[in-house]
């Protein structure tokens, strides 16, 4: 027997295996990486010797104005660590400088006061000047051209009227543009919601180069870069985290060249060899992340990339926030065939992107491969509407797959945490 321990809220749900049921655990090594210096250091290291670029305070020396585009509380980014050094730093030569906080919101809603407080510390939300991006806000929005995909791209005018723009953030695997950050502070960060739908659009999500820990060829990733690079993004500090939230690795410098410097880092703890199974086991890392179906759906990924054609993905989510939004729920749940909706969703143009569509087109194509049995604390009835099959454990899960495979002696392939892996 071999006993396998998945995340599940704030808990974890342990499960013993038989000999010989188990294919493969996918498990990244992220958690067993120990830098040898704290994340204050990481991050000084990162800045003072920056990828491609010049450092912070030589290209901040005579600029006017000055703004960073920090994440919003939907991200978990250690600004409190990022933050202090790049505004020192800025100053160090530049103690006139007009300096914007630019609170990357992309198409979610605006932060609150004590969300930034919780950010970044009482001391910066007081005496720094913090503006939250809305990307509905048409007088705050510049267009600045037309994307590879054919949309409008549209930024917020405070990071157009720049003369140094600067960005925060953090480096994941990510299920349609390869991994966050770098670019992504612009496009979606500080975009319009029309820029952000047309990146979107269900033939770029349908590319099969739009996946987990793929850059080359990925048209997602190239609609991102074109965005950083005419809104003159030039220079970022990211960094890669544990599963505790710990800050592990830091790079610093030309976003592009530095934020490629954080990805190869992550790929090179995070990639593992798919295992084919007739069963994939995995889950969202657990609690803040399986909080509702719609973020489940990175989780369902990496399961999706090592189940046979056929098979059954058993995914573990809590979802105590209910489906994740209006929009993701009736997608799904209004019609019964999942290819009318597919074809729906590939039979829209760019411009005509519906909110969420990419996340229901993803969980589509993944039900079209594998069938979904859905533990989590909705009802079941909620579960079925989303074309999933709802269990509440482990054990009546895998009888489920059984019934639905055909066979008593599955293969199974378990993934304990589906978004820390980039399977391959």
């Amino acid at each position: 027997m071999k006993q396998v321990s998945f995340p599940y809220g704030k808990e974890r749900i342990e499960h013993s295996f038989c000999d010989g049921e188990l294919a493969a655990v996918l498990e990244s090594s992220i958690n067993q990486y120990k830098p040898e210096v704290s994340a204050e250091a990481l991050i000084a290291h990162a800045m003072a010797n920056p990828v491609g670029s010049p450092r912070l305070g030589e290209l901040a020396r005579g600029k006017e104005k000055i703004v960073i585009i920090a994440s919003d509380h939907t991200r978990p980014v250690p600004s409190r660590l990022i933050m202090p050094p790049m505004l020192r730093e800025i100053r160090s030569t530049n103690p006139e400088a007009d300096i914007t906080i630019l609170i990357a919101t992309g198409c979610h809603r605006g932060t609150t006061k004590e969300e930034l407080i919780h950010k970044f510390g009482e001391e910066i939300v007081q005496n720094e000047k913090i503006c939250i991006h809305d990307c509905d806000d048409r007088d705050s929005l510049v267009n600045i051209g037309t994307l590879p995909s054919g949309g409008v791209c549209e930024i917020n005018r405070l990071a157009y009227e720049a003369d140094l723009l600067l960005a925060e953030g953090f480096i994941e695997p990510h299920l349609f543009a390869g991994f966050s950050g770098g670019r992504k502070s612009v496009l979606p960060g500080i975009s319009g919601r029309s820029t952000v739908l047309a990146n979107h659009c269900s033939e770029f999500i349908a590319h099969p180069n739009a996946r987990t820990g793929i850059l080359e060829g990925n048209p997602v990733h190239e609609d991102m870069l074109w965005a950083a690079s005419a809104a003159k993004l030039q220079y970022i500090v990211n960094v890669v985290l544990n599963d505790k939230k710990e800050v592990i690795y830091a790079t610093a410098g030309d976003t592009q060249k530095a934020h490629r410097a954080g990805t190869d880092f992550l790929s090179s703890l995070c990639t593992v060899k798919a295992q084919k199974a007739d069963v994939a086991i995995t889950t969202n890392g657990g609690y803040p992340l399986d909080q509702n179906v719609y973020q489940a759906v990175k989780g369902m990924t990496a399961a999706e990339a090592s189940v046979r054609q056929g098979g059954v993905i058993i995914m573990l989510a809590r979802s105590d926030d209910g489906t994740g939004g209006d929009h993701f729920y009736h997608q799904l749940a209004d019609e019964a065939d999942l290819g009318r909706i597919m074809k729906g969703f590939l039979s829209r143009a760019r411009n005509e992107t519906l909110p969420d569509q990419w996340q229901s087109q993803i969980l589509v194509r993944i039900l079209m491969h594998a069938q979904v049995v859905f533990i989590s604390s909705l009802d079941d009835k909620t579960v079925e509407e989303l074309h999933m099959i709802p269990a509440h454990s482990i054990g009546e899960a895998l009888e489920i797959a059984r019934g639905l495979v055909g066979k008593q002696d599955l293969t199974v392939t378990a993934i304990p945490d589906g978004i820390s892996v980039i399977v391959r």
